[in-house]
């Protein structure tokens, strides 16, 4: 599999709004976007740092992945997210090699991706989310 580079880095946090108030001090520039992403019941805001991403990741409901994610391990790296050509092709080529996936099709995320994850269980212990623009 060949990552094309780092799209971004999610970050878990407890509260948006004191989160960009942080990372527009720490970065020296403002969040571009946020966003809700229903369907993985969280509210997302992006800074640009060069080509990469920073996402910050608000929970909209504790029951969901960043809201158990928080529960169990507090704020902090949620994933890394790689982008990728032909992101069902990368899918068929992570599972051929033994990698555990957690999406075995993508789906649409935040900013204009389609995503997939990897389970950390077969990745080191990092979640590892595979990106792709939409076309």
């Amino acid at each position: 599999m060949k990552a094309n580079f780092i799209e971004h880095i999610g970050i878990a946090v407890k509260n948006l709004d004191e989160a960009i108030a942080f990372y527009t001090n720490l970065l020296g520039t403002g969040c571009y976007k946020i966003e809700e992403v229903e369907d993985q019941k969280v509210k997302t805001a992006f800074f640009m740092v060069g080509q990469t991403k920073i996402e910050l990741l608000a929970s909209t409901d504790p029951d969901g992945p960043v809201g158990r994610f928080i529960s169990k391990k507090g704020e902090g790296i949620h994933h890394i997210a790689f982008a990728v050509d032909e992101i069902s092709e990368r899918l068929v080529d992570a599972a051929s090699s033994g990698i555990e996936l957690i999406d075995v099709k993508p789906r649409k995320g935040a900013d204009g991706l389609n995503i997939a994850f990897l389970h950390p269980r077969s990745t080191g212990g990092v979640l590892i989310e595979l990106c792709e623009k939409l076309k």
